[in-house]
């Protein structure tokens, strides 16, 4: 029968100590922690409500994105509108020039540059109020889900807690 020497490392550890055993058995421990909080919880209950919560999440964030694109719609069709109005103003500005003269010409260009200078002005601030509104719909959605998820992540938790009392 052979005997086995021993070293000093090996009475620190204690005889037939195992590292790997030991890491295993912290982690295992931590681990029971968890479980044990996770079996006082109902978790059909709970998947049933996590499940319903990701189902509302996708739907907040369809609608959000739905609302931004809605946004982009309008400010799309309505630059075109603008640019199709402002293209006709000057169209029809110009078919009356070639009959006056010179100084009258630059004088109702001059006004006509100012007007189209100012409405520019003007549609960039509605296009800006439009982007703005329909941005600012879709975060309220995404803002609303976010404080769902909060609410509802702090109502379980508190029936957890509440259960082992």
């Amino acid at each position: 029968m052979a005997t086995r020497k021993t070293t000093g490392a090996d009475d620190k550890r204690g005889a037939g100590s195992n590292p790997a055993a030991d890491m295993q058995e912290a982690f295992t421990q931590s681990l029971k922690g968890i479980t044990d909080r996770m079996q006082d919880l109902n978790l059909t209950g709970t998947a049933a409500a996590l499940l319903e919560n990701g189902r509302k999440d996708i739907e907040a964030l369809v609608e959000a994105n739905k609302r931004s694109y809605q946004g982009l719609q309008t400010v799309v069709q309505r630059q075109t509108e603008m640019l199709r109005n402002s293209v006709t103003e000057w169209q029809e500005a110009m078919k009356g020039l070639p009959g006056q003269d010179m100084s009258a010409n630059l004088s109702k260009l001059d006004e006509m540059g100012k007007a189209a200078f100012q409405q520019a002005l003007n549609d960039i601030r509605e296009l800006a109020d439009v982007a703005a509104k329909s941005q600012a719909e879709a975060f309220e959605i995404v803002r609303k889900r976010v404080s769902d998820n909060v609410e509802q992540v702090t109502q379980l938790l508190q029936q957890g807690s509440g259960r082992k009392k």
